[in-house]
């Protein structure tokens, strides 16, 4: 199956990419640390059958020296022991925030939860990183982008 569209072929795509990589680059320049970014990049991107971010933020955590053993447990971190209590927050705020459409809502359980680990900052931070991976996500689904030839650093 190839992709349906380049978009960086088109007008349009670029424009639209800078846009969405400055508002992760803004999150990235928080408190929230870089481990849990890519853990929520990685959660949601599983969840929606994102190959393409998963391609990337996968190889991009074990390059920044996320073990090959907590990657590979990412979907099923519930059963799991190698997960801090503040990553655990993180992953199940990450699920819901993506699941909307399931849920409908995100718990004030799961909520209390996260803000139990995370200052003001970095709760923002989260939220706003869940929105941008399922940005990406949603984009890259549409359009069919595959996953398996992103380089670590690809796209700076």
């Amino acid at each position: 199956m190839n992709a349906r569209l380049d978009a960086l072929g088109t007008d349009l795509g670029p424009k639209f990419a800078k846009y969405i990589v400055s508002a992760s680059r803004a999150v990235s320049g928080s408190t929230l640390p870089e481990a849990t970014r890519e853990l929520v990049n990685i959660r949601a991107s599983q969840i929606n059958g994102c190959g393409g971010c998963l391609d990337m933020h996968v190889k991009e955590a074990a390059h920044a020296g996320e073990t090959p053993l907590r990657l590979a447990l990412v979907a099923a971190w519930r059963e799991t022991t190698v997960f801090t209590e503040a990553e655990r927050a993180a992953l199940e705020l990450t699920e819901q925030g993506t699941r909307l459409a399931d849920g409908g809502d995100v718990t004030d359980e799961v909520w209390a939860r996260a803000a139990e680990h995370y200052d003001q900052e970095q709760l923002m931070a989260l939220v706003c990183q869940i929105s941008v991976i399922n940005a990406f996500n949603r984009l890259n689904v549409i359009i069919r982008q595959r996953g398996g030839d992103y380089r670590v650093g690809q796209l700076g």
